[in-house]
């Protein structure tokens, strides 16, 4: 009985916490504000760019920034990361 329940708690625990494991920069809709088109291959001006960081929610918008500081994960968005990069120093 007890194992039952501890696998049957794993499960939900993963089902539930699943999404919070993929990073800021793996969910579509947290880049999409960042580009000019619907297939996100053109990205905003910087000034747009930075209008659009600074109206991202403060928790979303340190992980996005703590993500492109990460060369790893920021390989895939290179170009987006640049622009971050360039923009985290501007208040």
């Amino acid at each position: 009985m007890n194992i039952k329940a501890i696998c049957l708690g794993a499960f939900a625990f993963s089902a539930v916490g699943g999404p919070a494991f993929a990073g800021a920069l793996d969910v579509v809709d947290n880049l999409r504000p960042y580009y000019t088109d619907s297939s996100m291959t053109t990205l905003k001006s910087l000034p747009e760019l930075k209008v659009a960081l600074m109206a991202t929610p403060m928790a979303q918008r340190m992980m996005i920034m703590r993500e492109c500081q990460d060369s790893a994960q920021s390989k895939p968005y290179a170009e987006f990361c640049a622009n971050v990069n360039a923009l985290a120093g501007m208040k």
